[in-house]
């Protein structure tokens, strides 16, 4: 299970396991991780954990929110990212011993009626790369251009989702801007990121 800790001047203060979709952090004692600092937000940010994948949200707070030394509002976390509130530090750690195990559903499991078979893939429509087609054979494939607008095909065993992860403005699917929460693909979906559009090919 993937874990956070919480640490200020070199020492640590707590360790959380994401052991639930939503851990907030903030000042608020309702908070999951409580950091009592005027600097912190009565709610701060939000971590958001989906299957093996998670997510770090600013919550519109005060001061802001830093992942190894960059603000940002939304972003995917990664082995060893730094979470910098006031003077707390918050170290991520995924669970990487689901990731090096073959995925049970996908492979050992029947296919019940819903459920995919194979990969997806998507095909880029404009500009240099228009017609490269790229197989959506990971359970998680980032699209967009870091530090302008960013979003993430997530392949679960019932489907593949897309959720919105950096830049101020939302990623499209079919015109209409990814909503807060993880958004369903399906086959012919026009995706629009950073200018790039792709469809979604199942």
């Amino acid at each position: 299970m993937a874990k956070i800790i919480l640490a200020r001047n070199n020492e640590v203060l707590r360790e959380v396991a994401l052991s639930k979709e939503r851990i907030r952090i903030g000042r608020s004692p309702h908070n999951d991780l409580v950091i009592d600092n005027r600097a912190v937000s009565a709610e701060h940010a939000v971590i958001v954990t989906i299957n093996n994948d998670s997510f770090l949200e600013d919550l519109n707070s005060t001061n802001g929110t830093q992942v190894n030394g960059q603000p940002i509002k939304k972003h995917f976390l990664q082995e060893n990212d730094v979470i910098e509130l006031a003077q707390y530090r918050i170290q991520y750690f995924p669970d990487t011993g689901i990731d090096n195990m073959p995925d049970p559903i996908i492979q050992n499991m029947p296919q019940p009626s819903g459920r995919i078979e194979g990969h997806a893939s998507i095909k880029i429509l404009n500009g240099a790369n228009a017609g490269k087609q790229t197989l959506l054979s990971k359970s998680l494939t980032t699209i967009g251009r870091p530090g302008v607008q960013v979003a993430v095909i997530i392949r679960r065993c019932e489907g593949y989702y897309i959720t919105h992860v950096e830049g101020d403005i939302p990623a499209r699917v079919n015109d209409h801007a990814i909503d807060a929460s993880t958004q369903a693909l399906f086959h012919g979906d026009i995706i629009d990121v950073a200018g790039i559009q792709t469809q979604f090919i199942l």
